[in-house]
């Protein structure tokens, strides 16, 4: 990344977002896209697309005349975050969660809170209510740490957790309140932005989702539009993400092919031209691996019989759950500011950019493998006899 990257990236990733409250970001990527000469346009769940100034132009981009199958990129504008309910004094309110989150070591523990105008102050959780299953607050209540952010009614707030700040960086570890999936949207800005400067004609859209973390919504609404075509016009899928570090998806290794999820593998095809793109960009800094500590939009693409891949940025502290704990950590599986590592960014925006390249094969995507194979096989054909 260059400066203005890093600073484009770090703005997001200080922008407050939470399940359908998503409009700092999608306000940030429609204002972005204007200022650079983008075309996008909102579809009627409200997810931001990128590329296509309407209906009509993206209809028209999805048809298609080209040989190479138009590239869609995914990524979702929300992270796990609260709503809330009702005031419940002076300075109290009750509040509801969505999406996953930490388990432990939640009294006393910060949260930011906004409201559709941006942030609105800071408070901390004075109990929280686990669902049966053990995975996630379900009811929480918050202290504001000003009553005056409570003259507003209380289903206007959202938030999250709270750290020293928004964004901050030490060495080349970018802490926030949320890197999932905002650095997938930052990805996809950006590509949008290098295929802009180069006067690309190739097939390209972002698809910049809402309400992801309870469950793909924004997605699934999407493909149900009917929008995409049928039959050999499909579009090749890639999910852009920022996903749990794993044995083998190692923060600061390299962007991961990612092979499948916890629910899927994706389309071999599309995977072996991944693979051979990451290897010859990206030769000893990238990974590959299934990245099975969730789900994807890749999964609910390929449920919609779409063809699908992945890329991942790995992810330390998963949904604010200290795995890895570090700086700001409440203790484990408490509350913990996300992480990402400042080459792994990088990579993934070199294998963005390197997926929209001429040429990749997509229409033999074994070719190489089959040749390599075949190779082999005429040396052991007196083996055969």
């Amino acid at each position: 990344m260059n400066t203005s990257q890093e600073r484009r990236l770090k703005k997001i990733l200080a922008l407050p977002t939470a399940p359908f409250r998503e409009n700092a970001v999608t306000a940030y990527a429609t204002e972005f896209c204007g200022r650079s000469r983008i075309p996008c346009f909102n579809d009627p769940a409200g997810n931001v697309i990128v590329g296509a100034k309407d209906r009509a132009a993206y209809r028209t981009i999805a048809r298609g005349t080209a040989r190479e199958p138009l590239r869609l990129f995914i990524a979702h504008t929300d992270h796990p975050g609260f709503h809330g309910l009702e005031r419940l004094g002076r300075n109290r309110f009750k509040a509801i969660w969505h999406g996953g989150s930490p388990v432990k070591h939640l009294r006393g523990a910060r949260v930011w809170i906004a409201d559709q105008a941006g942030y609105q102050g800071h408070g901390e959780i004075t109990s929280a209510k686990i669902h049966k299953a053990g995975y996630a607050i379900t009811e929480l209540t918050i202290r504001a740490a000003d009553p005056g952010i409570l003259e507003r009614p209380a289903k206007s707030l959202f938030g999250g957790f709270g750290f020293r700040a928004p964004v901050w960086q030490s060495g080349e570890r970018i802490y926030t309140k949320a890197a999932d999936d905002l650095v997938g949207v930052f990805a996809i800005l950006e590509t949008a932005l290098a295929l802009k400067k180069a006067r690309s004609r190739r097939p390209f859209l972002g698809l910049l989702t809402r309400g992801e973390e309870v469950g793909f919504v924004g997605a699934v609404a999407h493909f149900e539009l009917g929008w995409l075509p049928p039959g050999k016009k499909q579009p090749m899928c890639v999910s852009v993400e920022t996903s749990r570090t794993l044995p083998g998806a190692i923060i600061g290794k390299g962007p991961v092919v990612r092979l499948g999820d916890r629910r899927t593998v994706f389309d071999p095809a599309g995977l072996s031209v991944l693979t051979e793109l990451a290897a010859r960009l990206l030769p000893g800094k990238h990974q590959r691996r299934i990245m099975d500590g969730g789900v994807c939009e890749a999964a609910a693409a390929t449920a919609w019989g779409l063809p699908a891949i992945g890329i991942s940025v790995p992810l330390g502290n998963y949904h604010n759950q200290g795995f890895e704990g570090g700086a700001d950590c409440r203790g484990p599986q408490g509350p913990a500011p996300e992480f990402v590592h400042a080459d792994d960014v990088s990579g993934l925006l070199r294998l963005c950019r390197g997926l929209m390249e001429p040429r990749l094969g997509w229409d033999d995507a074994w070719r190489t493998t089959r040749a390599r194979l075949a190779k082999n096989s005429r040396r052991y054909r007196r083996e055969f006899a």
